[in-house]
């Protein structure tokens, strides 16, 4: 499978207003802490941005409301996982993502054949508390050894500047976060973006 190699990821469907139109074709939205009547609305809104601008967009966690909206697309954390209910995401026809952060994570992933794995913090990252520190590049080689086929995707701490070298590595996707959303001028950022994947 062949996805898109630059893959932002936006908590907020305003930033898919700002940025579809620059010719983002993969997209995660990544909404925490909306009320469920407001998260619909986002996804379904989401949804409808994604398909007029011929995006692909993948929806973080809430798999219940994917399914009922019509996503193609979930990514889960590991502790997503332990919740949901991966067989109604299969019967409904959904691709999944899935988040990796050491080798016995990335065995319980590997084991639900997911359409991509995610790799992460590449390099230290500001985005969230996390107990693993930064895996660094070859730990982005390794892991595209041991996932063979299945598109991996570099998160945590990657720059315009660092796509080249997660490239090199043996990353297929690279998923950018605050150096879009707390650049001074992200739509800047997302067409550097765009030039280095292309």
């Amino acid at each position: 499978m062949n996805l898109p190699r630059f893959y932002p990821i936006f908590d907020n469907v305003a930033w898919l207003e700002r940025m579809l139109p620059l010719g983002v074709k993969l997209v995660q939205l990544r909404i925490k802490d909306r009320p469920p009547a407001a998260l619909r609305a986002d996804v379904r809104a989401g949804l409808a941005l994604a398909q007029a601008h011929g995006a692909t967009l993948v929806i973080n966690d809430h798999w219940q409301i994917a399914i009922e909206e019509g996503a193609q697309w979930l990514h889960l954390g590991q502790e997503d996982l332990d919740t949901a209910d991966l067989p109604a995401i299969r019967r409904a026809g959904l691709k999944l993502g899935l988040s990796t952060h050491d080798h016995a994570e990335l065995d319980r992933a590997m084991a639900l054949s997911p359409d991509y794995i995610a790799l992460g913090p590449v390099y230290r990252t500001i985005l969230k508390k996390m107990k693993w520190h930064q895996q660094g590049l070859d730990r982005v080689s390794e892991w595209k050894k041991l996932v063979g086929h299945i598109p991996l995707c570099a998160i945590g701490g990657m720059t315009v500047e660092r796509a080249e070298g997660a490239f090199q590595a043996g990353a297929d996707v690279v998923a950018a976060v605050t150096d879009i959303t707390l650049h001074s001028a992200p739509e800047a950022r997302v067409r550097g973006w765009l030039t280095v994947c292309a």
